[in-house]
């Protein structure tokens, strides 16, 4: 195969899981969720402030502020104030919010488990070595400041 493919492979793969995932999470109650909350759900951790967001998301505040926006009118987080200064609100994950990301959780588990019925723990193992060392030093997992 030629050399060339890899990254059009990587984003078929990359496509297919996280289309099973969405799939698995609409069935479990979460229609709308989209591959950019997922990510933006997981850079909130349990909590961060819109502007910590747009850093770990590596986006605008404004961007950041209308995704959180969206998360909240999903039920998905809500804010707070922030003790040291009234003009901020953390962003807090709320128990649907949690609940989505242990589901989603759940669901990347099951279709790595399918992967490793396809192609055999040893394939899986080897690509997860793979992408470990050639991401290694590039941007952080929920960098999207290009796909906005």
């Amino acid at each position: 195969m030629d050399d060339l493919a890899m990254p059009f492979l990587l984003m078929s793969a990359f496509r297919n899981l996280v289309d099973a995932v969405h799939a698995q999470l609409a069935d479990d109650g979460f229609p709308g969720v989209r591959a950019t909350h997922g990510f933006a759900m997981q850079a909130i951790g349990a909590g961060c402030t819109s502007v910590e967001l747009g850093e770990r998301l590596g986006v605008s505040k404004q961007a950041a502020a209308k995704t959180a926006s969206t998360l909240e009118e999903m039920g998905l987080l809500r804010r707070e104030p922030v003790e040291r200064d009234a003009r901020q609100k953390l962003l807090v994950p709320t128990p649907a919010g949690r609940r989505m990301l242990r589901l989603s959780a759940s669901a990347f588990r099951a279709e790595l488990a399918r992967w490793r019925e396809d192609v055999g723990d040893a394939g899986v193992d080897a690509t997860l070595a793979t992408l470990s060392v050639v991401a290694a030093g590039g941007r952080g997992p929920t960098d999207l400041s290009d796909w906005t």
